[in-house]
């Protein structure tokens, strides 16, 4: 099983039995208001974490004694760029958690994948996810205005929402880490 370790983390596959923990933080309203899904009930967190298990894109974030805090989400895309994404568990907010499994991801996808480029976007309106991709060196490159949705609203229109595009190349990382 592939694994990184941090001085606090140990970020590794998905396993069937992590279930629980990923229940912990994905069926908080708060947690997923900015994700393209609703809150899980146990019974999709049992299969959800059987799926991330089999998909080596997402990446458990565990605190040294195992618990499933977060998860990290790098998939490869086309011309050798990986796309960044992370969830945490609201509990494990503020401590440095998603700053210290990104620069660990990001190395990784660096030194081993041979990543060329990285990117990740997220809500203009989350804030705590755009100022974890500047803590991580990584540069705005976009605003683009109601280019997605994901949810409807009660008479099935689309909700528009914004996005912000980051990235950052193999030798900013390096120039700046």
């Amino acid at each position: 099983m592939k694994f990184i370790t941090t001085d606090r983390l140990i970020i590794r596959r998905f396993t069937p039995d992590d279930w629980k923990d990923l229940y912990e933080y994905l069926s908080n309203e708060k947690v997923v208001f900015y994700e393209p899904y609703d809150v899980f009930s146990e019974d999709a967190c049992k299969k959800e974490a059987i799926e991330r298990a089999k998909d080596e894109a997402f990446w458990a974030v565990c605190l040294k004694n195992n618990k499933v805090i977060g998860n990290l989400y790098l998939a490869k895309q086309d011309f050798d760029t990986w796309e960044l994404g992370y969830v945490f568990n609201e509990k494990y907010h503020n401590k440095g958690y998603a700053t210290e499994s990104g620069k660990a991801i990001i190395d990784f996808a660096f030194n081993e994948l041979k990543a060329r480029r990285i990117v990740a976007m997220c809500n203009p309106l989350n804030s705590s996810s755009w100022k974890l991709l500047e803590r991580l060196n990584m540069r705005r490159e976009g605003h683009l205005l109601q280019n997605i949705y994901f949810k409807k609203d009660e008479n099935n229109r689309p909700i528009w929402v914004d996005t912000y595009e980051y990235a950052i190349l193999f030798d900013e990382w390096f120039g700046n880490n």
